[in-house]
């Protein structure tokens, strides 16, 4: 983290939550972005070289 946001936190008076990892039930946006992800794309694709990959992974992304 920044350490201009930083300042700002502890100026205002305010803390930081800590999200385990791996915990669906405190953030569930990221957890349900990374299934869809995983089971979407990862596990349907083999990826030969970095450029392909992105390349599939952006295609993923616009549909």
């Amino acid at each position: 983290m920044a350490a201009a946001v930083k300042g700002w936190i502890t100026g205002v008076g305010a803390g930081t939550a800590y999200i385990e990892p791996g915990s669906p039930w405190e953030n569930g946006y990221v957890e349900s972005f990374n299934g869809k992800l995983r089971d979407e794309l990862l596990n349907a694709e083999v990826f030969n070289n970095l450029a392909e990959a992105r390349v599939l992974i952006e295609q993923w992304r616009k549909h």
